[in-house]
């Protein structure tokens, strides 16, 4: 039994060239023991360096002698075993549940060295517990796909080797090996989505139809196949439409609504947001996109925040605030800006291949600071143009949207302004010849994340 699933395990691996090594997501339970296993004859046979991690997350009165058991197991198989302890809060709104996968899924991503492999134990029961999941939430493609084989995480990769392997067929190799498992007694609780399913609906549904782990199996990996190819549909259209980190609405009419909506699901997945549900991509298209010209319309996505500007759609953060700092600033030394909004440096011309603003060199008083205000009332004269305006005319003129003014780096040299942003250079600071190069480098995705 155990040589069967061996070779299948071995067969959804990735070439053992890219890995740096192995670690084992290690409960003690049935399933992550056959893989620790596996995973031991795995890394002997590869001249691979094996780990374990296992979490204590404090919520059964066995917690300890779970410790002790996973200890046991890893000198028998001369694994090291790490134990991380997290503290879980009870009453806070989010689920136990909840709380100890974020947990596990940190301290693994934690101890993960770069270029490893974290074993994850999921198999073909897993897999139908967590598409029936997605059915009760009503998910798109993308959950109905359910679980991958492999998928980047932290600095290495995520690998759920058994998939395909029924949760019977690991329990036959279980009881062949010497080591013994953990029974986690809260996998008798109910109360929980996956243990409801695991006690009482999947029991049923395989009685009545045995092999409905592999079929439904064989229909989430359609479901995947789907996903590939609407994301790459959204990733051809993202292409036509995009403007910068923003979507130009003149381009989302001439798609049908089906394809609008999946360019729409892909972008704000790309920036990090939380996927909406329909009706709210209806309210995003008729409240925002389509709103009067002279509305200046909002749509909260939970994380991030629907805007309008200039006749293209922009996610940005909802709490953006301008800023009111006074940063000084070396010449030759970048300085990183505060709440995300990347580095702005001042050097001398052709020491990092950037012209930028080619501002002239400060004089011995006139101290570099790098402020995102002007004084009230300031008139400020970009090099090139006929005469002064006010900064808020000026970005409005150079198609700053609103969200963006107050939060862009504005170089001083005393109490003169030089410079705003990468937008321009004020008459009076530009070199004739030499000179320094001003460059503001934002984050890739500026106020969006």
């Amino acid at each position: 039994m155990i040589s069967r699933i061996y070779s299948r395990f071995c067969q959804t691996l990735p070439s053992p060239e890219g890995s740096s090594g192995l670690l084992v997501a290690f409960s003690g339970g049935l399933d992550s023991t056959v893989l620790l296993v596996l995973a031991a004859r795995y890394a002997r046979e590869q001249g691979l360096g094996l780990r374990a991690l296992h979490v204590h997350h404090g919520l059964s009165p066995h917690a300890d002698e779970w410790v002790a058991h996973c200890e046991g197991v890893c000198r028998q198989l001369a694994v090291p075993l790490l134990v991380e302890r997290v503290q879980l809060a009870r009453g806070n709104g989010e689920s136990l549940e909840a709380q100890a996968r974020t947990a596990r899924y940190g301290r693994l991503a934690a101890r993960l060295a770069k270029g490893e492999w974290l074993l994850s134990a999921h198999h073909q029961d897993d897999q139908l517990e967590t598409l029936l999941l997605a059915l009760k939430r009503g998910a798109g493609l993308r959950g109905l796909a359910g679980m991958v084989p492999s998928q980047p995480f932290a600095s290495g990769l995520l690998l759920r080797p058994l998939l395909e392997v029924s949760r019977a067929e690991l329990a036959a190799c279980a009881a062949t090996l010497p080591y013994g498992w953990v029974e986690d007694e809260s996998n008798q609780d109910t109360e929980y989505d996956r243990n409801f399913l695991r006690q009482r609906l999947i029991p049923q549904l395989k009685a009545r139809w045995p092999a409905m782990a592999q079929t439904a199996a064989r229909s989430m990996a359609i479901c995947a196949e789907q996903e590939a190819l609407v994301d790459e549909l959204a990733q051809a259209d993202w292409q036509q439409a995009a403007e910068g980190e923003g979507l130009r609405i003149a381009q989302l009419l001439g798609l049908s609504q089906a394809r609008r909506n999946n360019l729409l699901r892909y972008w704000i997945r790309r920036l990090g947001g939380d996927m909406p549900a329909r009706d709210q991509l209806a309210l995003l298209w008729q409240e925002v996109a389509l709103a009067r010209e002279d509305a200046n319309p909002r749509l909260s996505l939970k994380s991030l925040e629907c805007r309008r500007y200039q006749g293209a759609l922009h996610l940005v953060r909802p709490d953006l605030a301008p800023r009111h700092e006074t940063l000084p600033i070396a010449v030759g030394e970048p300085l990183p800006l505060p709440d995300g909004l990347g580095l702005c440096s001042l050097q001398p011309c052709g020491a990092t291949g950037r012209e930028g603003g080619r501002l002239r060199a400060p004089r011995a008083d006139e101290p570099l600071s790098v402020r995102f205000q002007v004084a009230a009332g300031s008139m400020l004269k970009p090099v090139g143009r006929g005469g002064s305006r006010r900064l808020k005319k000026l970005l409005q003129e150079y198609g700053v949207p609103s969200w963006q003014r107050g939060r862009i780096p504005i170089l001083y040299y005393g109490e003169q302004v030089a410079a705003v942003g990468d937008l321009f250079v004020c008459d009076g600071f530009l070199a004739q010849e030499g000179g320094m190069a001003w460059h503001w480098q934002p984050r890739t995705l500026p106020d969006s994340e």
